[in-house]
């Protein structure tokens, strides 16, 4: 938990609006966003990956296995108590969002689409989770707010579609699916990240996770035989401790500093850093719209910033 003395506090108060963090903490918080945003970019192209030498099911129950060790590792060394009662139905909600439900279905969906294709999701999950964090804590962001986010999502949208040919495939279902169940998870992973560290939040909803992720992963390897290479190594380390773990506290942490509708907007430059990882990991190609729809972009993130 983060401590100020009085001094910082008092200077905290006499600058800022009631209810509002003080603005060196929305720009730490806008950072730790920021980099966990980078760090979620690299998940597509690290699962894809991942399924070189894994199947879906045992790639996703690995994953969580893993990110649930070290993070039941920290939790234990650091003699963190048990969350109470009245967070675990959120832990709950974090847990299967964004511990199994996401990583599931885009798992699955990555099967027959593309990173290209998959990153439609991310494009869009910035207006659900600002959606559903305005139904969940009653915020109400401004008009600008919202003409900016839906101008940036449609950005996204047109250029991710574009760069797949403008093919619906049969993985859409798997990524809307995700869309709305990662939405949900960020939101309650938000919240709770305000009344305890964002770290101990992915952290506590990995571990509840255990009792369903250990027995899945024995019956998964023990089905879908397992042909480690180099790139499948890398791929499930890196969903497991940078995008499941690592990536998931900054971002908890970015939220509860500055707010879920505005730190969802961050996630509007995630396909297009998707797009460039896709390049250069998967050897994917895409056209030279890729610099016009980013500045699109970083204009309508800086409208929300502002909003």
């Amino acid at each position: 938990m983060r401590t100020e003395s009085s001094a910082t506090a008092t200077t905290a108060i006499a600058v800022t609006a009631p209810g509002e963090p003080p603005r060196e903490h929305r720009a730490l918080g806008t950072g730790l966003a920021a980099l966990g945003v980078a760090s979620f970019s690299l998940t597509f192209p690290a699962t894809a990956w991942g399924l070189e030498s894994f199947g879906p099911w045992s790639l996703v129950a690995v994953r969580s296995v893993l990110a649930a060790l070290v993070a039941g590792g920290c939790l234990l060394v650091l003699r963190v108590r048990p969350p109470e009662r009245r967070h675990l139905p959120g832990l709950a909600v974090v847990a299967l969002g964004v511990v199994l439900g996401f990583p599931l279905l885009t798992t699955l969906a990555l099967q027959t689409s593309t990173t290209a294709h998959a990153a439609v999701v991310v494009g869009l999950l910035p207006l659900t989770t600002a959606a559903c964090s305005a139904l969940r804590t009653g915020s109400r962001p401004s008009r600008r707010f919202w003409l900016a986010a839906v101008t940036g999502a449609v950005a996204v949208l047109g250029f991710t579609i574009a760069q797949s040919g403008g093919a619906l495939t049969a993985a859409d279902g798997f990524l809307f699916a995700a869309l709305l169940v990662c939405a949900a998870g960020y939101t309650e992973g938000g919240r709770l990240a305000r009344v305890m560290p964002g770290w101990q939040v992915i952290g506590w909803a990995l571990v509840l996770c255990l009792p369903l992720s250990v027995p899945a992963a024995a019956v998964a390897l023990a089905y879908e035989p397992v042909h480690p290479t180099g790139h499948g190594i890398a791929g499930v380390l890196w969903v497991a401790l940078g995008s499941q773990f690592l990536g998931l506290v900054v971002w908890y942490r970015g939220m509860a500093a500055i707010g879920v509708p505005r730190a969802s907007q961050l996630q509007l430059a995630q396909p297009l850093l998707t797009l460039v990882w896709s390049a250069l990991l998967l050897g994917e190609h895409f056209t030279a719209a890729a610099p016009l729809t980013a500045v699109a972009v970083l204009v309508c993130i800086a409208v929300t910033q502002r909003s």
